[in-house]
């Protein structure tokens, strides 16, 4: 399950105890998983906070549903904000390409649930 490492990737991003599922199970179910691909069912309601994860592969997502949220990196810095981006926020049923995450977590501070399906490509 571990992810090809690059000249300018420490090993420590890839820990197998901060993959998705082992570090953060209440949020991301996998629904099929081979050598090739893992589906998972990503869920964060409102108000809930992900605890510090990675995703090692890149992925293909689609959004079932969103809400307003902060990114935060390993160390528990604000990444993102999704209230201050300028272009308009993905729609229920965007299809997006995400590049592997290294360590972050996800706050929910909106009034919905975040749900996406991620498809990830295993390397």
């Amino acid at each position: 399950m571990k992810r090809a490492e690059s000249k300018n990737e420490p090993e420590q991003l890839w820990l197998e105890s901060l993959d998705a599922v082992i570090a953060a199970p209440e949020h991301h179910k996998v629904l099929l998983e081979n050598e090739r691909v893992r589906f998972l069912d990503a869920r964060i309601q409102s108000g809930d906070t992900v605890p510090v994860h990675t995703h090692r592969w890149s992925s293909v997502l689609y959004i079932l549903s969103t809400s307003d949220f902060i990114r935060y990196d390993g160390d528990g810095n604000a990444v993102f904000d999704s209230r201050t981006v300028t272009q308009p926020m993905p729609e229920n049923g965007a299809v997006l390409w995400q590049p592997p995450l290294p360590p972050h977590s996800v706050e929910n501070i909106g009034t919905g649930e975040i749900r996406v399906i991620t498809v990830e490509l295993k390397d």
